[in-house]
């Protein structure tokens, strides 16, 4: 092998050694020593010497020493000069150019060549010693033990400082690790602080004996929930206390005052803010203790409830309303039955008996009580959303102009009625003289609550509710809003959540019937809208009306009856008459057969059945009442269909939206209660128009 091939050889070799040495671990290795010598006995002499030194690896070789070298490390090598093949020279050369092996020590041995020259070449090539055969025993041992130290302390100083680099790196990993824990616990302080800053909740920590009351501690948005700055309370101690509300003081105070006796405090009350208004909060402690029982602290919450507060009043009213809206509803019904017979029964007396002029006017009186009774029950029907209405596009600057011209001679020299309709109001869709009238309740009431005078404001403009908007009582979509603004007494706070019930009002006895705005809201519910009242004692009041606005499309509108339409004659008809009322049945069969026709009348829906499967033609119309028991008016007249399906049917109701029926499905007539025999007699004539009837006789004159 050439001495090239061997470079190459060998530094290819150095290079796996290397990346071997970088995953050989330190360890506890003694020093070794490499002697090259090509006599034996060179060898075993020098192993000798040494052996208690340190550990002695011996080659016969360059070759072999080279091999060695990259096997592991060494303290000192020992090198023959003179060797068959590589001499040490050369083997010098290629451990110098070796990176791991160019700084261990080499001692050149030599028994011959002692001349300057070759002592320059072999320090040239790396040597740091020279030792002449034959060796002298102290000479080398002395040699090679400070080499054996110098590597100990160095292999020592490298352990020394892994191990230092390993702690190093220990406590940086800690740093790191702890550095990254601060970071996590500040970034869930702050998102503590941030969700407690968007929340109506303080935390806070108070003595155990502190008086007046006062934390010593808050946490949370204090100012947003209470609009004071914490420095504010601690510079006025009892400014808690003072703010309590009066009706809630007495009953707070006492909670507060056994907290000692108690584990935990929870009290609900009001308190009155920077703002002046006052707030709903719920107040809790709990009582701290250390490890021996004994009591440290109180740590509490104050969390603001007004919201709640506020939707369950809300909640509460509209389930009132609703309550009483249906109760309303029922008694107009049974109102409409007593009028309906106590206006048949008037007219049969007006048709059946000679009267004289005197008593001709006790019968119009009675009429007109009857009448002024019927219009009682049309605004309780309005609050409780049960009204017939007709809606259609208002143009509001029309609607405007027309209320102004009804109030002209109403409203008196010292109030003065102005209209602000914003630009670009739309049309609206609701009833127009409903509408009318509502305003005119409003505005009428707001004349009443300035009697020394002033300015009604009525105002419209455009709005919108979106969806998820916390509007509970309107649906998402476009809206125009009505407000009616004066300049009066104002309504009481705690007067403002009855206002719109039915016979409630704040007038004097005599000056109002409280039906007022109850049929506004009713009225508004029944379009679609809702009314809203804001109300500052002593300053004033501002109702808003708010409805649907006119679409482009919408749905065709029901062609009701014409309840004038008397124009025509009509044909004696066979009538089977059901209402379960007895009086309301017994002048109305009087007054169809004063109009010559034949009456049949049962009080159920299932005795009218039964007459109807007993003869199917005997009858030309079925009039029915809509309220009965066991089956309604509605169901009757279907089961009916399914037996004479061309059979003409009327049914005439005390308080059911006459749209709902005929979206029902069913072709039939409506009538009213209470109704005059006029209004009848054209409710027969359409309903004989529905079907074709059999005429029987020409009923005479009425």
């Amino acid at each position: 092998m050439t001495i090239t091939s061997m470079q190459e050889n060998f530094a290819i070799a150095s290079a796996a050694a290397e990346a071997g040495d970088k995953v050989q671990g330190p360890g506890s290795e003694l020093a070794r020593v490499l002697v090259v010598d090509d006599d034996e006995r060179n060898l075993l002499a020098i192993t000798h010497v040494l052996e208690d030194l340190a550990e002695v690896v011996v080659a016969k070789s360059g070759e072999e020493a080279l091999r060695h070298l990259l096997k592991g490390d060494f303290a000192v090598i020992l090198l023959d000069v003179f060797m068959p093949g590589m001499d040490g020279y050369e083997t010098a050369q290629m451990i110098r150019s070796r990176e791991q092996t160019k700084r261990v020590p080499i001692v050149f041995l030599s028994a011959v060549n002692k001349e300057n020259e070759h002592l320059l070449r072999g320090y040239t090539l790396g040597a740091v010693d020279y030792v002449f055969k034959p060796v002298e025993p102290v000479v080398l041992r002395s040699k090679v033990a400070v080499f054996v130290d110098l590597f100990t302390m160095n292999k020592e100083v490298q352990r020394k400082a892994r191990k230092e680099q390993a702690l190093l790196d220990a406590a940086l990993q800690a740093n790191l690790e702890r550095l990254r824990a601060e970071k996590e616990l500040r970034l869930i302080g702050q998102r503590q602080a941030a969700i407690l800053q968007s929340l109506p909740i303080i935390l806070y920590l108070e003595e155990l004996h502190v008086s007046p009351r006062m934390p010593k501690f808050v946490s949370g948005n204090f100012k947003a929930v209470t609009g004071f700055n914490f420095e504010e309370i601690q510079h006025s101690p009892s400014i808690w206390v003072d703010r309590l509300h009066p009706e809630d003081r007495e009953r707070v105070l006492e909670a507060v005052a056994q907290r000692p006796t108690e584990r935990s405090m929870s009290v609900e009350y009001r308190w009155q803010c920077a703002d002046g208004q006052y707030r709903h909060f719920i107040d809790q402690a709990v009582l701290l203790r250390d490890s021996s029982g004994n009591p440290v602290e109180y740590a509490g919450t104050l969390f603001d409830v007004t919201e709640r507060k506020d939707l369950e009043v809300q909640l509460n009213q509209v389930r009132k309303m609703d309550a009483i809206g249906q109760l309303t509803g029922g008694i107009a019904h049974d109102f409409n039955n007593l009028l309906a017979a106590v206006l048949g029964g008037l007219g049969m007396i007006e048709r059946r008996v000679a009267l004289d002029e005197k008593q001709k006017s006790i019968i119009n009186m009675m009429r007109h009580a009857a009448e002024q009774g019927a219009e009682l029950v049309k605004h309780l029907l309005a609050f409780a959303r049960r009204q017939k209405l007709a809606p259609g596009v208002i143009d509001v600057n029309q609607l405007a102009t027309s209320v102004t011209s009804l109030l002209d001679h109403t409203l008196g020299g010292l109030v003065e009625l102005r209209w602000d309709v914003q630009d670009g109001t739309a049309d609206v869709f609701a009833d127009a003289a409903q509408l009318e009238l509502a305003l005119m309740n409003l505005i009428i009431n707001a004349r009443d609550a300035m009697p020394d005078g002033g300015i009604i404001t009525v105002g419209a403009r455009n709005a919108e509710v979106i969806e998820n908007e916390d509007l509970s009582d309107l649906s998402a979509g476009r809206y125009v809003t009505f407000t009616v603004t004066d300049t009066g007494c104002g309504i009481a706070p705690h007067l403002l959540d009855q206002v719109m019930e039915p016979f409630f009002t704040t007038k004097a006895v005599g000056k109002g019937t409280g039906l007022g705005l109850s049929m506004v809201y009713g009225f508004a519910q029944q379009s679609g809208g809702t009314v809203r009242v804001n109300s500052q004692f002593g300053a004033g009041t501002c109702v808003e009306i708010w409805l649907p606005e006119a679409q482009l499309e919408r749905a065709p509108e029901l062609n009701l009856l014409s309840n004038d339409d008397l124009s025509s004659p009509q044909t004696a008809l066979r009538i089977l008459l059901v209402d379960d009322h007895d009086a309301v049945r017994a002048t109305t069969a009087a007054l169809l057969e004063d109009m010559g026709h034949r009456v049949t009348d049962v009080a159920d829906g299932l005795s009218a059945l039964d007459m109807i499967r007993s003869d199917i033609g005997q009858f030309d119309i079925l009039v029915t009442d809509y309220a009965m028991p066991k089956i309604s008016g509605t169901q009757l007249v279907k089961q009916v269909r399914r037996i004479l399906p061309e059979l003409a049917a009327m049914i005439i109701t005390g308080y059911a939206d006459a749209r709902e029926l005929l979206q029902d499905g069913l072709d039939v007539a409506i009538l009213e209660k209470p109704f005059t025999p006029e209004k009848l007699h054209a409710a027969l004539y359409s309903c004989s128009k529905i079907r074709e009837v059999n005429p029987l006789t020409r009923p005479g004159e009425w």
